[in-house]
């Protein structure tokens, strides 16, 4: 005789967590097991946004690490997950390279506390030296994403960003899985045709997902030259605006390729922060309106 495991509506009580027909139980706090997924991860946040590209080089980290700090600027608690495990950046952008986590309870872990409201995690902070690798397979990988989601004291959270790593592996797939109210994704690309094609794939995993894809951010999009002040293409431009239009996907805004971007990132100062100049920069403007916009889309 053939078993099914239809649940006998007649007597269905709703108390899953008891019932043999778990997987097919019509009660909506069961959706995930119906999927076969694993359940959702216990933070108390409003709004997991996902940073990924399709390859790397794009300056997606240092997207991640200046929209964090510029929701931070803006009132909202907001944290920041750096899940590029085997190339951990986010400390060395926000100057917090020396942190170590700390614990309590033998489990409970303390985030990195960058601003009064604004608090870090990251794989960095558990090496013994920064240039220790790690090596490490998928379910060692998996344990710890859902470590950094559950495991770690980020209170009440508005904004939880989490930079992931290029592509679509474990990464992406495992944090999709398990962080909870996920507003969608952002994809961030640089102009030439190679960076926009990796990009579209990422943008395609999102939505196979059934996530929603925030918008397209360009990265490195035109530089000014310092002494002729001449404006050069240098990996082209509008590749990530036209991508959002094929996609059907929102597009953000460009971010100029700017040595001064570069500077703030080595020395551990996010470049949304600086103050002198600011007003006059396009770099500073771009991403301020960057940051606004997805508050919009999010919003909606």
């Amino acid at each position: 005789m053939t078993q099914t495991n239809e649940p006998n509506k007649e007597t269905c009580t709703g108390n899953c967590s008891s019932c043999p027909s778990t997987t097919k139980c019509d009660d909506p706090r069961n959706a995930d097991a119906q999927k076969g997924l694993p359940p959702k991860a216990d933070v108390s946040v409003k709004h997991v946004v996902l940073v990924l590209s399709g390859k790397g080089g794009v300056g997606k980290s240092t997207v991640s690490a200046n929209l964090a700090y510029a929701l931070a600027n803006r009132g909202f608690n907001t944290g920041l997950i750096d899940l590029d495990i085997h190339g951990p950046d986010i400390p060395k952008m926000l100057g917090i390279e020396e942190a170590r986590l700390q614990s309590y309870d033998g489990k409970i872990i303390e985030p990195v506390k960058v601003t009064g409201n604004l608090a870090v995690i990251s794989m960095a902070f558990l090496l013994p030296e920064r240039n220790t690798p790690v090596i490490w397979r998928g379910p060692m990988k998996m344990t710890v994403i859902r470590q950094f989601l559950e495991d770690v004291n980020w209170g009440d959270l508005d904004y939880l960003i989490v930079d992931l790593p290029p592509g679509t592996g474990d990464e992406a797939l495992t944090v999709a899985q398990l962080a909870p109210n996920i507003a969608g994704a952002v994809i961030v690309t640089t102009p030439q045709d190679v960076a926009v094609l990796d990009s579209s794939k990422a943008a395609e995993f999102i939505k196979k997902l059934e996530l929603r894809v925030l918008g397209i951010v360009e990265n490195m999009s035109g530089f000014v030259c310092p002494h002729c002040k001449e404006e050069i293409d240098i990996f082209g431009r509008g590749g990530g605006k036209k991508e959002a239009e094929q996609l059907g996907v929102p597009f953000l805004g460009s971010i100029p390729l700017d040595p001064e971007m570069r500077k703030a990132a080595d020395e551990g100062r996010p470049f949304i922060i600086r103050k002198a100049g600011a007003e006059e920069s396009p770099t500073w403007k771009s991403f301020d309106a960057i940051m606004q916009a997805l508050v919009d889309q999010i919003e909606e």
